[in-house]
């Protein structure tokens, strides 16, 4: 059987429950249940289940995408609205924005958000957001027990 340790006392046991304690989901043992309400008992998982779900973290994609602002927006945003031959007041009544804000945006003092990047991107014809791809590193699994939050206050009534 496996034995996992509590998260509250950090006592190794193999029967550890899920309880609600203070607001907090913890696997705890039966003498740290008391302090919450017991929601359930920890489902244990063969050694097989406990394989196929380290491979499919394991085979997880490895980068994440996010979409980002281009750094130079607020030149491209003013050059375009120029060439349209548009003064701010105009363009901001035809975007259903203040000209303050359109001002602020094109001095570069206030970053729209991805949501009016992609409003002004539609309006003007330009491209202001892009794909920024970054790594995922995943933690590698240690043999150590870990460290509970029994260990944390041991460690803080230390200092």
């Amino acid at each position: 059987m496996i034995k996992i340790n509590c998260d509250l006392c950090g006592r190794v046991e193999e029967n550890l429950s899920r309880a609600l304690i203070e607001g907090v989901e913890l696997n705890v043992c039966r003498d740290c249940s008391r302090f919450g309400k017991v929601l359930a008992p920890i489902k244990r998982y063969s050694p097989k289940e406990q394989h196929k779900m380290l491979q499919r973290v394991q085979e997880a994609p490895k980068e994440e995408k996010m979409e980002i602002l281009v750094e130079n927006y607020a030149d491209l945003i003013k050059r375009k609205r120029e060439s349209m031959d548009l003064s701010q007041k105009d363009f901001a009544l035809k975007l259903n924005e203040k000209e303050s804000t359109i001002h602020h945006i094109e001095t570069g003092t206030f970053e729209p958000s991805l949501e009016n990047a992609k409003k002004l991107e539609k309006f003007l014809g330009i491209k202001l957001i892009e794909l920024h791809k970054e790594g995922i590193h995943l933690p590698k699994a240690k043999k150590s027990e870990g460290f509970t939050l029994g260990d944390f206050i041991k460690v803080k009534s230390r200092q």
